[in-house]
């Protein structure tokens, strides 16, 4: 019989490995813009792949998490996504570029939904907060990945290989990790997207995730040349890097600094950091200033996904897994348009101006968070 905290091990490690598999991909969007000789807004368009392989994957991913225990998708998905990478590495030419980040995208939405579906059936099982770490150890696989970009670039090791051999390497831990997973854990009932007035509840959540996304999914993808264009460092990484870093330190303080201030007060305090820390590095955009400046972005954005997800478990009219598909929806649509519109944004003004987004959209989260908290206390006041 497999021990929950066996479950959690290898649960963990997948969260791991795909934030190294993201950070990959991110991290080496400077180099795809180069190869292409894209501009600002011809790298946006190409983005723009992204949120429509999340959306075609949008009612897939549900009837997968609803007919199936999660760790069957959960693992599928993430074997085609090693796939994916790997084939936009070998892109010949923009069409095949767009296919392949499609796949990526795809299947990426795909493991998502099932990994944290996963993740809030392991919690049931413990009593402490474990939902924040899990998320943690996402980033640390994105501080890994980051890591290992940097030392590959500073050795010259070209685009195709470096994902030939990050995609080998998560292939094979999906392969020997499956059987590690959690099983029986498919809903029996809530499993059906109801089409309807949207509930407050999912929407509020929904909305929170989106902005905060859209800080997230801009910085992975445009820290770097930020870093190139504008703070003018060779080593680009520099700025992902520190996001990441103190984005997976605050995840894995996540859960202590709930039950400290609150869910509430937490997401006051994430909105503040976003927006200060993006002011840093546009008022003074220099290596040190930048450098502290994200490190509060990351800081900022890490609790805000896990803590909805946990939120979007508890629903009364979806089961965790159909929440979570949902919830994703709006996650996954703000991380993957967010870098296009700072494309877009940089080619018509400039790159530092189009980064005003960022600090607009953490500020929506104080307001939004705290309706949902609004409309979750007066349903519970309706059940006393």
């Amino acid at each position: 019989m497999i021990t929950k905290n066996k479950h959690r091990i290898f649960l963990s490690l997948f969260f791991f490995i795909s934030g190294f598999t993201f950070a990959t991909w991110a991290s080496r969007i400077p180099t795809i813009k180069s190869t292409f000789n894209f501009n600002e807004a011809e790298l946006g368009s190409a983005l723009l792949a992204l949120p429509i392989g999340s959306l075609i994957g949008l009612p897939i991913s549900g009837w997968l998490v609803s007919r199936f225990n999660s760790r069957v998708p959960l693992a599928f998905g993430y074997g085609l996504n090693t796939i994916a990478l790997a084939l936009i590495g070998f892109a010949p030419n923009t069409l095949s570029l767009i296919v392949a980040m499609v796949m990526f995208a795809f299947t990426t939405r795909i493991f998502n939904i099932s990994v944290n579906t996963q993740a809030i059936a392991l919690q049931k099982q413990f009593d402490q907060k474990i939902i924040g770490s899990f998320h943690g150890f996402w980033s640390t696989g994105g501080i890994a990945g980051i890591a290992f970009s940097t030392f590959l670039l500073a050795l010259n090791v070209s685009l195709q290989l470096h994902f030939m051999i990050v995609a080998a390497m998560a292939l094979a831990a999906t392969c020997y990790s499956y059987r590690f997973l959690l099983q029986n854990d498919r809903a029996k009932s809530g499993n059906k997207l109801v089409i309807s007035k949207p509930d407050p509840y999912i929407l509020y959540l929904g909305l929170v995730v989106f902005f905060a996304a859209i800080c997230e999914g801009g910085m992975f993808d445009w820290s770097g040349i930020y870093f190139q264009e504008v703070i003018k460092v060779k080593i680009f990484t520099y700025g992902y890097l520190i996001f990441m870093t103190f984005m997976a330190m605050s995840r894995f303080a996540s859960d202590l600094i709930i039950v400290r201030i609150g869910m509430p007060a937490t997401y006051i305090m994430s909105a503040v950091c976003i927006v200060c820390g993006i002011s840093m590095a546009i008022i003074f955009p220099h290596f040190w200033t930048a450098m502290a400046g994200f490190s509060l972005v990351g800081f900022g954005t890490a609790a805000v996904v896990p803590m909805s997800y946990a939120l979007a478990g508890a629903s009364r009219k979806y089961s965790p897994g159909m929440a979570i598909s949902i919830i994703t929806t709006y996650t996954i649509t703000g991380m993957l348009l967010g870098p296009p519109m700072i494309g877009y944004l940089a080619h018509a003004f400039n790159l530092r101006v189009s980064f005003i987004i960022f600090g607009l959209c953490g500020l929506m989260l104080a307001p939004i968070s705290q309706l949902f908290f609004k409309y979750k206390n007066s349903l519970e006041k309706l059940d006393s």
